[in-house]
């Protein structure tokens, strides 16, 4: 079968990173010698296009490149020298170049920066063609520029198992990986290293699956969608046997991925050892882990009656919930939203009168144990501290959100045909968990991204003549239940009846290996489940001992969806807005859904959004009883009545459509907070907004809009003015608040952005005024929001919505070096308090004054202070270093790192917060 070849790249050597220990560069080159193979292409006339409606003006993109998977010979290359094989990193250089190079975008120049994405390749553009396992009904070309495959079948059956095939080509070992994750098997398959200790807990801490729930969960699927069900399990079954083939071709033939060697799988001399074929069950545990991650809004009710209860402490009740409220922005007026128009979407809405809700005795809270009878580096210092990241990130309802959207009507563009770009905010990583394909074959037509390992279909792209996209939503979808305990810990009442929980365990022991030198330990994840969810949290309510559940709608629903992406590939059944509509609520994960095609445009919420009992407030936990139950909810199904599609967000042919995990219309509630008068989407709207106000958009305008926005320091643009504002309202005698004050100005006046000084630099330009604000903003909120809310308010709201999230943070729910910035934070809270000390209109203020007690002079003198203190904070300090990074590189700070998953390296780009998938689209035609 064709094989790629390594190319070097001298300009990006490196030394071996955790490889250096394990061989020297010369027996590295010996080893190779003996590993590589003669590598040869086979050609063959391109792939015919098909019903491309696009006219040449679809595009993607997707860092760092299309080839995920290595050699062993492939892996030692490049720790040793930086070489990479072919097509793993050739659209990283593409995507980062964009930071500098949109300010003279054209239209003809926007493929120098993304992939064409229409339908086939020319002749003279392919580099291989295969057949998989000598199959005669498909083929799969790869194209010379990105190393696509263009999966072309004449049976469905064919089709699949090509899909199948090119996955495994591309990603086995990430798939690999990521179905050990969903199984909470991962430190046994891949090493005990804390982050992976951490990444196992955070998903089984909220998806506690055995084998015969898997199963269920794609039984329950088949059966409750008739036909569609039946062509689905047939589709994962070829998609499967399309895997298993790769595996078998690879083991055999001895160009499998190099990490199974590495990890202890796989001996690189005798080939002993095996890779376990694919099954059914492991899509079910991939999809539950994407899901997990993306798809899954709701949760933090606990950490909601904790600063509720704070709060009113501090206040009294009456007033601390006017104050808890006005924190929690349920429904801000001045939130920016992706359905304008002034419809209302009511959703999760605080009730008149509250009923069954079950508050904790103050202090009571104790979080549920998932970690069990840790031995070794199980229970080092490193894994509890991974312990305790994983459970706050399973338990908060700020949840990684992510992606964004532009998409404008054809009445405001220069063609006259809608232009989108959008795409999902999915991370960085290498391999990247989306791989780009494009899949013809009967009932399907589609190009695009899907999660390695779930791709029988395109999961965001385009079709004949429409392309959609997602980015995270987070309505509610899952609530906290308090079971009142009986007999002893682990028994509960259900109904009147004591009921004992079940018990879920995972035990799990690691060794050293090449790749994971971390030394033996192991350890026994363990969770107890009721038929309210798994238990989350111990307290006392009114003094009796309880236990707090999380109900998630989507549970034990973990393949649901794939009905919905079956839908969206089939050119049968899209034909427009509404069809696309249809197919999306299809989808029981929470995401917002963008359509275009040549004529209109259109929106989509999804999600399986609960009925809930008549007085239950979604914030707060509320007691398990049949009273307070979903409508309609059965416990052995985990089903119940949801609220029908018109009930949610959606739109057909607005003027335009923006979304960065903003509030998707009026009376829409979602879980996390933070959705207030300054948000990312911000960002986008004002930009977006400009543009169709002005007419005549471009596909280059839309994309300068998008990239523009990813460079934006938030705090600097929205509230920076108003804090100098306050400063400036008298002079400013300090001399060095004078020059902070004065380099503050000077980057709000130059844009407010985090760009290089020239493309490549590695030098922010008003790097001083950005490392001042980077100190001086969690100096100022918390000098002006301590004093008035006191330290234990101030800390439970901290623990509802962080503080900050710049770049460079390491804190909140993504991360450094992640790219994705400035979803969660305290900007608004800012804005909204310093508006008031100004005697500004504010619709949904604060219910109290904090800034200096709201009084201007008082305020200013807070300001001044902590901006003193920042501004003689050194760089060291406020970037203080890491693995990468040495201590002041303000720049690296910032940087994306392709966060290694395998054994291929690449070199960190340029800040940019954007979509890792982005599409740009503009349909000329319409069948």
């Amino acid at each position: 079968m064709p094989r790629r070849t390594s190319r070097i790249a001298p300009h990006r050597l490196r030394t071996p990173g955790r490889l250096a220990g394990f061989l020297k560069t010369a027996s590295i080159c010996v080893l190779i010698a003996g590993l590589l193979s003669p590598l040869t292409q086979a050609t063959a006339a391109a792939a015919t296009a098909s019903n491309d409606y696009c006219g040449g003006q679809c595009s993607d993109i997707l860092p760092p490149g299309e080839n995920g998977n290595a050699t062993l010979a492939q892996i030692l290359l490049n720790q040793a020298f930086g070489t990479q094989p072919d097509h793993a990193e050739d659209q990283l250089g593409p995507y980062s170049n964009l930071a500098k190079g949109y300010s003279t975008l054209t239209d003809s120049t926007i493929n120098t920066f993304f992939n064409d994405s229409s339908f086939g390749v020319s002749s003279d553009q392919v580099a291989s063609t295969e057949k998989p396992a000598g199959r005669t009904d498909v083929t799969i070309v790869r194209d010379k520029k990105a190393g696509v495959p263009h999966i072309t079948g004449t049976t469905r059956y064919g089709t699949e198992f090509g899909a199948g095939y090119a996955a495994a080509e591309d990603r086995l070992w990430l798939m690999d990986v990521f179905r050990h994750v969903g199984r909470g098997q991962l430190t046994t398959f891949a090493g005990g290293a804390a982050s992976n200790q951490g990444l196992e807990q955070e998903f089984y801490r909220n998806a506690p699956y055995s084998e015969a729930d898997l199963q269920a969960q794609i039984d329950n699927a088949v059966a409750n969608n008739g036909a569609r069900g039946q062509q689905a399990l047939a589709d994962a079954n070829a998609y499967l046997a399309g895997i298993n083939a790769y595996i078998d071709a690879s083991d055999s033939g001895r160009y499998f991925p190099g990490e199974y060697v590495l990890t202890g799988h796989k001996d690189s001399v005798t080939n002993a050892g095996t890779i376990d074929h694919f099954k059914i069950t492991d899509l079910v545990a991939l999809g539950s882990v994407i899901g997990s991650l993306f798809g899954a809004g709701g949760g933090g009710e606990v950490n909601n009656a904790i600063s509720l209860i704070a709060a009113q402490s501090k206040y009294g009740v009456a007033e601390g919930t006017k104050v808890w409220e006005s924190f929690r922005e349920r429904n801000d007026p001045e939130a920016v939203l992706t359905v304008h128009n002034g419809e209302s979407f009511p959703y999760a809405a605080k009730p008149d009168s509250p009923q069954g809700e079950a508050l904790p005795d103050a202090g009571s809270v104790t979080t549920e144990p998932l970690v069990y009878d840790a031995t070794g580096t199980g229970a080092s210092q490193s894994a509890q501290a991974a312990s305790a990241t994983a459970t706050t990130t399973a338990l908060s309802s700020a949840r990684r959100g992510m992606s964004n959207a532009l998409v404008v009507s054809g009445k405001y563009t220069a063609s006259g045909h809608p232009i989108a770009v959008f795409g999902p905010q999915t991370g960085y990583f290498a391999p990247q968990l989306l791989m780009l394909q494009e899949i013809q074959g009967p009932g399907i037509s589609a190009r695009g991204a899907s999660f390695a390992g779930l791709s029988m279909y395109v999961e965001l792209g385009r079709g004949q003549d429409y392309s959609w996209s997602a980015t995270t939503s987070g309505q509610d979808i899952i609530d906290t239940y308090t079971v009142e305990l009986c007999q002893d810990d682990y028994h509960y009442l259900y109904h009147g009846t004591c009921t004992a929980m079940d018990k879920v365990e995972q035990t799990n022991s690691w060794k050293p290996t090449t790749a994971d030198g971390t030394a033996a330990g192991s350890y026994t994840m363990r969770v107890w489940r009721t038929k309210y969810g798994p238990v989350e949290y111990r307290a006392t309510v009114g003094g009796k001992k309880v236990a707090y559940t999380t109900l998630r709608s989507s549970y034990m629903h973990e393949a649901d969806s794939i009905i919905g992406f079956q839908m969206l590939n089939d050119p049968d059944y899209v034909k427009g807005p509404q069809d696309f509509q249809s197919a999306a609520q299809h989808i029981n994960y929470t995401f917002n859904w963008f359509y275009a095609d040549s004529q209109h445009t259109a929106y989509y919420n999804s999600g399986n959004n609960p009925v809930r009992a008549s007085g239950v407030d979604a914030e707060f936990p509320v007691w398990a009883q049949a009273a307070y139950e979903w409508k309609n909810w059965d416990p052995t199904t985990n089903t119940a009545d949801y609220t029908a599609a018109s009930a949610h967000p959606n739109s057909i042919d607005q003027d335009y459509y923006i979304s960065w995990n903003n509030k998707q219309a009026l009376d829409y509630t979602t879980a996390p907070w933070g959705d207030g008068s300054v948000h990312r989407g911000n960002l986008l709207e004002d930009r977006v907004k400009k543009l169709v106000a002005a007419g005549g958009v471009t596909r280059t305008k839309l994309v300068q809009a998008m990239a523009d926005a990813a460079l934006e320091d938030l705090r600097a643009e929205d509230v920076l003015p108003k804090l100098l504002k306050v400063i400036n309202s008298s002079t400013v005698t300090d001399s060095t608040a004078a020059d902070a004050v004065s380099k503050l100005q000077a980057w709000v006046t130059a844009g407010a952005k985090r760009t290089e000084t020239s493309a490549g630099s590695k030098k922010y330009a008003n790097a001083d005024a950005i490392r001042i604000l980077d100190a001086w903003w969690p100096l100022l909120v918390k000098a002006e929001f301590q004093p008035g809310l006191g330290s234990d308010l101030y800390t439970a709201f901290g623990n509802n919505l962080p503080v900050d999230e710049s770049p460079s943070a390491a804190h909140g729910p993504t991360g450094s070096h992640a790219g994705s910035s400035f979803q969660y934070g305290w900007w608004s809270y800012v804005d909204k308090d310093i508006r008031t000390v100004l005697g500004e209109t504010v619709k949904g203020p604060l219910a109290e004054k904090y800034c200096g007690g709201g009084v201007l002079s008082s305020c200013r003198d807070i300001l001044i202070s902590t901006l003193k203190t920042a501004a003689g904070t050194s760089a060291s300090t406020v970037y203080p270093g890491d693995s990468l990074c040495s201590a002041g590189d303000q720049w690296c700070a910032d940087s994306i790192v392709q966060r290694t998953l395998g054994g291929i390296k690449h070199y960190n780009i340029s800040w940019q917060n954007r979509p890792t998938f982005q599409q740009v689209v503009e349909y000329t035609s319409h069948r």
